[in-house]
């Protein structure tokens, strides 16, 4: 399995929170030949279940979010542009001039406007998502007929390969997540194991892990990793409070997470001799695993994290290695599970 061509199918999609329809079957039909799976239309989760599933066998849940961040249209203007609220953490610093698609009655690309810079009275000045407009060279009259009000935006950006194994893109977060659940249903095919593994490419993480909570119930699991993205090392940032792009899978510890999980997770990967980080957090830890963790009456839980660049921009920068090396750790750990 070509991890790349993988998340070349997942990224583009469009999935902004509460619109995950898209984004679903695009995992689904890569997934088709390892089990079976459905879009649960109450939630907006997808529940994937890896053939063998067996109800007498405990259940181990590998939840990614497949939500992406974007906009939802809150007014036309007389002149045609539209106005937008940010649907999750938009990095306002990556908007201006950034190209969007508007899916209303039809696709409709646009354009956030930005002031050429002989203009610009102050140009270091930073807007607020409520301050743009969107150009999409129609008129008030033109839009409304292929434009609702609650109609959701995405930035547009198509995922490229850089030097060596690193890749760009957007929706990235959590998309590489999906990317390597996939990798390790693919890394488990035709073993016989002792659990039942389900994935739940959960819905609105975005917006508050909703998704997750109810993903979860549904499910019951008996263990379960959230694998999500976390922040890599840029330029400017402290070391310690970063992992490091090409250095492997981040394992969390944390006063929410099981200990037991997180320390099997690190002797696996010391056996095994797969590339790990650790990711150390005080409290919650702001991934589905906060959800996962107090459903039902309780599940152990553990977050594992790629390692990624520029979060919550178009231009999101991951390793493929250590998508690679999340699935192979994942892999390796539920193969010795009894």
């Amino acid at each position: 399995m070509d991890i790349f061509e993988v998340i070349k199918k997942l990224s583009p999609t469009f999935g902004v929170s509460g619109e995950e329809r898209e984004a679903a079957p695009a995992a689904l039909d890569i997934l088709a030949p390892y089990g079976e799976g459905e879009f649960n239309e109450k939630n907006g989760c997808t529940v994937f279940r890896r053939t063998g599933y067996d109800e007498n066998k405990k259940t181990i849940l590998l939840d990614a979010h497949i939500d992406e961040i974007g906009f939802v249209v809150t007014y036309i203007t007389d002149d045609g542009f539209l106005k937008v609220s940010p649907v999750g953490g938009i990095d306002r610093r990556m908007l201006l001039a950034s190209e969007v698609t508007v899916f209303g009655k039809k696709r409709v690309s646009g354009v956030i406007t930005s002031t050429p810079p002989h203009l610009e009275k102050d140009n270091k000045a930073l807007p607020e998502v409520g301050d743009i407009y969107i150009d999409i060279g129609l008129t008030k009259e033109q839009a409304e007929k292929v434009i609702a009000l609650g109609d959701k935006v995405s930035v547009v950006n198509e995922p490229v390969r850089l030097l060596g194994s690193r890749v760009s893109g957007k929706a990235l977060d959590d998309r590489c997540g999906v990317a390597a659940l996939i990798k390790t249903i693919d890394l488990l095919k035709g073993k016989a194991l002792d659990v039942n593994v389900v994935l739940l490419l959960s819905s609105k993480e975005e917006i508050g892990e909703m998704g997750a909570k109810t993903g979860a119930f549904d499910i019951a699991p008996d263990m379960a990793i959230a694998v999500d993205v976390s922040f890599a090392y840029t330029m400017g940032e402290e070391r310690e409070q970063c992992g490091e792009l090409g250095k492997g899978a981040m394992i969390g510890i944390s006063p929410s997470l099981s200990r037991e999980l997180s320390n099997a997770l690190i002797s696996c990967a010391n056996e095994k001799n797969i590339p790990y980080q650790l990711e150390i957090m005080s409290g919650k830890t702001g991934t589905n695993a906060d959800e996962i963790t107090v459903s039902r009456g309780g599940v152990k839980t553990v977050t594992v994290s790629i390692p990624e660049k520029y979060m919550h921009t178009p231009a999101e920068v991951i390793d493929l290695a250590d998508v690679e090396n999340t699935a192979l750790l994942l892999a390796e750990f539920i193969g010795g599970l009894s």
